[in-house]
C-alpha cells in the first residue's frame, strides 16, 4: 500500500491505495475506453449506410438544456454535414489515440466533450441523472486526469523527445 496526499475542497486529505495495481487499472481503463470509442467510430465509418445524426439531433428531448442547439444543428446543412463527418471520425481517432496512448489527454478531452453532448442529447433521466453517458464521461475524466498515456503508451516516449522538452506546454496534451 502507498499513501497519497491531495487537496480536496480546500482540505488536505491522505488516502491509501494499492500502488502495484493502480497502473494496471489505469491502463485497463484507457484500453477499454479506447476500444469502445474506436469500435463505435469504425462501425459508423464502415456501415452500409452513411452515418447521419439528423434524427438524433432533431429528436433531442425537451428536457435537454441543449435541445435548441441540437434542433439548430439538425436544420443547418453545413453544421449537420460537419457533425455527420466528425462523430465517426472523431470517435475513431479518439479511440485510436487512447489505444496507443498518444495525445491521451487531448483525446480524453474530446472524448469527454462528445460524452457531454451525448449525455445532454439523450437526456434520459427518468431513472435519475446517472446513466451510461455520464459513466462514459467519467471514464474520459479518469483517463485524462491520471495521464494514462504515460503508462505503457506512446506519450511516455513522446514526452522524452527534444521537441516536447523544448515546449513543456505540450505535456498538457500528452499523458
Amino acid at each position: 500500500m502507498s499513501t497519497k496526499q491531495a487537496e480536496l475542497l480546500g482540505n488536505q486529505i491522505e488516502f491509501d491505495y494499492a500502488e502495484s495495481v493502480a497502473g494496471y487499472v489505469t491502463v485497463a481503463f484507457r484500453l477499454i475506453t479506447g476500444w469502445w470509442f474506436f469500435m463505435a467510430g469504425w462501425g459508423k465509418l464502415t456501415a452500409a449506410e452513411p452515418f447521419s445524426a439528423a434524427g438524433y439531433l432533431a429528436n433531442a428531448p425537451a428536457a435537454s438544456p441543449l435541445q435548441g442547439f441540437f434542433a439548430f444543428a439538425a436544420n443547418t446543412p453545413w453544421l449537420l454535414e460537419f457533425t455527420n463527418f466528425m462523430i465517426p471520425v472523431g470517435e475513431a481517432l479518439i479511440g485510436l489515440g487512447l489505444l496507443v496512448g498518444a495525445l491521451t489527454r487531448l483525446a480524453a478531452f474530446f472524448g469527454g466533450f462528445l460524452m457531454t453532448m451525448f449525455y445532454f442529447g439523450n437526456a434520459s433521466w427518468s431513472h435519475g441523472y446517472v446513466n451510461g453517458d455520464l459513466m462514459g464521461l467519467m471514464l474520459f475524466v479518469f483517463v485524462g486526469v491520471f495521464a494514462a498515456g504515460r503508462i505503457m503508451g506512446l506519450d511516455s516516449i513522446l514526452e522524452d523527445t527534444k521537441f516536447v522538452q523544448e515546449r513543456p506546454k505540450l505535456k498538457y496534451l500528452l499523458g
